[in-house]
């Protein structure tokens, strides 16, 4: 069996819900990022969006994991859209990370009805390997389970050499 592994990053906990459904779903670890940095509140949403503009990196606390990362077969990353961006904590993850991800699919979630998929091509610049899946996500919205569940179909064989776009 595949090892996956699902990474995210949630400030408000509509990411986390949806990743742990996903990680529930295949059965599979996830892993919350941390940066320490107080995002609650207006002053957090302000300064969650001023970092993602200007694309600053926040360092993660290393992660735990069952295993190494370089040893997964797939890495779910989740992160939330700031101002049009993935979330900092998630870039600075790859940075860290991205090029020792063997295969990689985002899922993204939003407030908005743009689906933001330019966040995809942006977290592709830190990755080795184009993704494999992608979805974005308007958390607690009508289709947001059938997209959800299009996501889980799609990444269910990326482990075992198969893709799907």
């Amino acid at each position: 069996m595949p090892y996956t592994l699902c990474v995210y990053y949630s400030r408000t906990g509509n990411t986390e819900k949806l990743i742990r459904e996903i990680a529930a779903e295949l059965k599979c670890e996830a892993v919350k990022l941390d940066d320490g940095i107080e995002r609650g509140g207006i002053t957090g949403w302000f300064r969650s969006g001023m970092q993602a503009v200007s694309r600053r990196l926040t360092p993660v606390k290393p992660l735990k994991t069952a295993i190494p990362i370089e040893a997964y077969d797939l890495v779910i990353i989740g992160t939330p859209v700031w101002a049009g961006r993935c979330s900092a904590p998630v870039r600075s993850f790859l940075m860290e990370y991205g090029e020792r991800l063997r295969k990689t699919a985002y899922v993204v979630t939003r407030s908005s009805d743009l689906r933001y998929e330019e966040v995809f091509d942006q977290m592709d610049l830190y990755v080795r390997t184009p993704r494999v899946s992608a979805v974005s996500i308007r958390p607690n919205t009508v289709g947001s389970t059938f997209w959800r569940d299009e996501f889980l179909a799609s990444v269910r064989g990326a482990g075992k050499g198969e893709s799907k776009p």
